[in-house]
């Protein structure tokens, strides 16, 4: 994948920089996206027109040659990082290798993303590099623009998902009931045990999750209580899976609440007002329509209700607590952002819509979609059933 990189060739001109800098391993999605290299160790990304790498060591340097989106890939040892760490010590050496590195390309001044080492930063300014902050991020924004491409492998992540997700469903629905208490083979069914067949279904189709949530009662108060202990009848049960695909590090998320037995009444009349705020979301996404407009439309439909929202109540700690969802791709959690002050949406924006109510004398309720935004409206990606009581 070749990504347009023509709104950061604007950005770098309104800034008045030669280049853009990225200083991280490849699990920093910005420079995964610019340099199309995975890499455990941290390594310089310069973008000035044509994406080039700069190895401090040599150790990922002929990989890099091969696998990497790069016209030029190039180590410290090219700039006299020998000489300059006899007279330098290393940390020394490194700045000055790679103020040379910059040098020969032309490059003065650069504009780093928020997360870009300051200790880098400082050493190339002591050096007669200017680096800018990019306060906005520029990088992300681009990356929230899914090619059809991208769009595929978010589409592959969720297909694991949902056998995830079955999986999840299948060990809830066949448990039995005792005491109140959901039992599988003679032995109480935890949240624990359900995490394990999602994880191992996850890689089973080449997709890795480190820990995911099934939260129960009270434990689905908290809408990232991770949940523990025996699962119980009557009770919700939160199953919200986010799954990295392994081998393109595009990821998927959804999520369901399941009822093993007769749910409260209350948990009844919550679920069905999710689903309808679920679906009011839906039918406001459309290119042209903001993040806030489609987060209206969920905190519109509780609040016509009497249930408090953030937006009603900025200090509630209970009701719908959350945003309505946000951007999906090489994070799980990136643009756009789908609440109060949310942009404008495009299409190939990959978003969530995630409604939800909590409160821990009753549980929590969540029901979350993965859609991209289409030319006319939009594409749902999640084929799931919405129904609570297993």
């Amino acid at each position: 994948m070749d990504p347009d990189l023509s709104a950061l060739d604007e950005y770098l001109d309104e800034q008045g920089v030669d280049g853009y800098l990225v200083h991280a391993d490849s699990t920093d999605s910005t420079q995964y996206y610019l340099s199309g290299f995975d890499a455990p160790d941290p390594f310089v990304t310069l973008y000035d027109g044509d994406v080039r790498l700069f190895f401090g060591r040599s150790l990922e340097f002929g990989r890099a040659k091969r696998e990497a989106r790069a016209a030029s890939v190039e180590r410290a040892i090219d700039y006299d990082y020998g000489a300059y760490s006899e007279e330098y010590g290393p940390r020394e050496a490194t700045y000055r290798s790679l103020a040379d590195f910059l040098d020969a390309h032309g490059v003065d001044g650069v504009a780093a993303p928020p997360r870009f080492p300051l200790h880098v930063a400082d050493g190339l300014r002591d050096l007669g590099i200017d680096v800018a902050v990019d306060r906005e991020d520029t990088v992300s924004d681009i990356r929230a623009v899914k090619t059809d491409e991208e769009i595929d492998n978010v589409r592959e992540a969720q297909k694991a998902n949902e056998a995830a997700m079955h999986a999840a469903e299948d060990l809830i629905a066949g448990a039995d009931v005792e005491d109140g208490t959901l039992y599988h083979e003679g032995d109480p069914l935890t949240s624990e045990a359900v995490k394990t067949e999602i994880e191992v279904t996850l890689l089973r189709h080449g997709c890795a999750l480190d820990e995911t949530i099934v939260a129960c009662g009270a434990d689905a108060a908290d809408p990232h209580d991770r949940g523990s202990g025996p699962l119980e009848a009557g009770e919700p049960v939160i199953v919200d899976i986010f799954p990295q695909n392994k081998a393109t590090k595009y990821h998927a998320d959804m999520t369901r609440t399941f009822c093993r037995g007769e749910p409260t009444e209350t948990v009844r009349e919550w679920y069905d007002l999710t689903e309808e705020a679920y679906r009011a979301a839906l039918d406001a996404v459309e290119p042209g329509a903001t993040g806030a407009d489609v987060h209206a439309a969920a905190c519109d439909v509780y609040e016509d209700a009497g249930e408090p929202t953030l937006r009603s109540d900025e200090g509630t700690e209970t009701g719908f607590i959350h945003s309505t969802g946000h951007g999906v791709g090489l994070d799980v959690h990136e643009g756009p952002s789908l609440a109060p002050g949310g942009g404008e949406l495009q299409p190939g924006h990959v978003i969530t819509i995630e409604p939800g109510l909590y409160d821990p004398e009753v549980g929590g309720v969540r029901i979350e979609d993965l859609v991209v935004v289409t030319e006319d409206g939009y594409e749902n990606l999640t084929d799931y059933r919405v129904e609570l009581t297993l």
